[in-house]
């Protein structure tokens, strides 16, 4: 039965259920037709990893205290985190991949290194 290629539109014969006539024109059309969303994730990567970089900054020894309008004044980006982790006492951290947040009413945050506990 022919078929015609979803890539190249070029007719080829095949299985009933193939779309492509070769693995390249597969491919190509996913690489293609994903693209979009790879845009968006290489986006918010870039901040997550900016963030990141800013808190390693800032803590040298473990722990860290720094105001909050420092963070800002570096380029940190608050709306964007890859895990908050809530202790049972209640307090919240949040996360730039391995390094991450507590925040203090008094307008300074406490920096941290993840621990292995908290997934």
């Amino acid at each position: 039965m022919k078929k015609q290629c979803l890539e190249c539109q070029d007719e080829f014969v095949g299985r009933v259920d193939a779309k492509f006539c070769s693995d390249s024109c597969r491919s190509s059309f996913h690489n293609r037709t994903n693209i979009e969303g790879r845009e968006e994730i290489k986006r918010v990567n870039v901040i997550l990893r900016k963030n990141r970089k800013i808190l390693a900054g800032f803590n040298k020894t473990g722990t860290a205290r720094v105001r909050r309008s420092l963070l800002l004044t570096e380029g940190f980006n608050f709306n964007y985190l890859t895990n908050v982790y809530i202790t049972s006492k209640g307090k919240t951290y949040k996360y730039s991949y391995d390094y991450g947040y507590l925040e203090s009413e008094d307008d300074y945050l406490t920096i941290v290194i993840k621990k292995d506990y908290v997934r």
